[in-house]
């Protein structure tokens, strides 16, 4: 029988497998402790709307049912709350599926696709199944670079990832150099803006992707139910563009990508303002908390614009993270980013901040 091998791409063949964090059961079972928590996978410390787990509820007795192909319901909800045509949205498993649509669409074996680094993995290794090549542009003070970026566009430079907030250092890029780079680049480029964490800016210089779908270049923004939403486990996003690109996405979607539960979900956690301000509210309280505690740790940190921060623990990192697991704390080790003296902790409630810090200054004096 022919090798499997042989019958992979190369592309597939240098993908690095994706590594989840760890599960809470996975965890308390390891260890034998109970009760942890997990301030990892930057979720919504509220959980879902209230209104939300009610939809799915009611929605239980038709899921024999194929969900609407369209979601037309969420499209025009989102087309009224954004004021967007209702043309410029196309639903997805997920924003991680607006990346496999618009690789498919617009990457050819052999060209390139830019991506700022350390930011979300995916984005190379969708790049990598396609056959593409990944051009890997660092970050200049935990921020993504701009002129760099522009200084590594070639003539087979198809698509440009931006993950804004970029993820996992929580900066922007702001309003103006945006648009600079915008104007800068050549038209034939498809820029892919992700904005899984765009609801948490405060920063009123944040170039919101909805504001350029008629703009002077190709742009498709990406966004998620999972975050602010808290319907992580529903798997579903949507992205926006102009109407001639989501023709072409939409040739691609698969029917039904979108199950009913998490259509339904999504329509009424959209429809909770309430909730939508508490989760906020939460966030920006924890941000405060976690930023006087540290600097009472004198432990550095980068400012962020989204619910999650990075914390200078030192050159011991996996160390602190594997203490913090026997303390029952999850958080996200950076080595594998190329941050290899920070972590990344998830903005929790308040009894959970407190459980982190708490958990921090006891694992620092085991650590050093």
């Amino acid at each position: 029988m022919t090798n499997v091998k042989q019958l992979v791409s190369d592309g597939i063949k240098k993908i690095t497998p994706y590594v989840p964090g760890k599960p809470l059961e996975e965890l308390e079972r390891e260890y034998g402790i109970a009760g942890a928590i997990k301030m990892a996978s930057n979720e919504n410390p509220l959980g879902p709307s209230p209104k939300a787990v009610k939809a799915i509820e009611n929605h239980l007795s038709t899921i024999h049912r194929y969900p609407d192909a369209n979601s037309n319901a969420l499209k025009e909800m989102l087309s009224k709350k954004l004021g967007v045509s209702q043309e410029s949205i196309i639903p997805a498993n997920g924003s991680n599926e607006i990346i496999e649509f618009s690789l498919k669409a617009f990457l050819r074996p052999g060209y390139e696709v830019i991506i700022p680094e350390p930011t979300f993995s995916l984005y190379t290794k969708f790049t990598q199944a396609m056959d593409g090549i990944p051009v890997k542009v660092p970050l200049k003070k935990f921020s993504v670079d701009l002129k760099s970026v522009r200084e590594k566009i070639g003539p087979k430079t198809r698509i440009i990832f931006i993950n804004n907030p970029n993820n996992p250092t929580g900066t922007i890029i702001k309003k103006n150099e945006f648009e600079d780079f915008l104007h800068s680049i050549p038209e034939s480029i498809v820029i892919i803006l992700d904005e899984a964490y765009g609801e948490f800016v405060t920063d009123p210089d944040f170039p919101r992707g909805d504001c350029y779908l008629n703009g002077p270049r190709w742009i498709i923004t990406m966004r998620t139910f999972s975050k602010v939403y808290g319907l992580a486990g529903l798997r579903i996003g949507y992205g926006l563009a102009s109407r001639e690109l989501t023709h072409y996405l939409n040739k691609i979607r698969q029917p039904f990508n979108v199950n009913s539960l998490a259509q339904a979900a999504a329509c009424a956690a959209l429809d909770d303002d309430q909730h939508l301000k508490k989760t906020l509210r939460i966030v920006a309280e924890g941000l405060n908390y976690l930023y006087q505690n540290l600097d009472q740790l004198k432990l550095e940190y980068i400012p962020t614009q989204a619910n999650y921060l990075m914390v200078k623990v030192g050159d011991n990192c996996d160390k602190v993270y594997e203490l913090m697991l026997r303390e029952g704390v999850i958080v996200r080790p950076l080595s594998s980013f190329g941050f290899s003296e920070y972590i990344r902790v998830s903005v929790g409630n308040q009894q959970e901040n407190e459980r982190f810090i708490a958990s921090l200054k006891k694992v620092l004096q085991y650590s050093n």
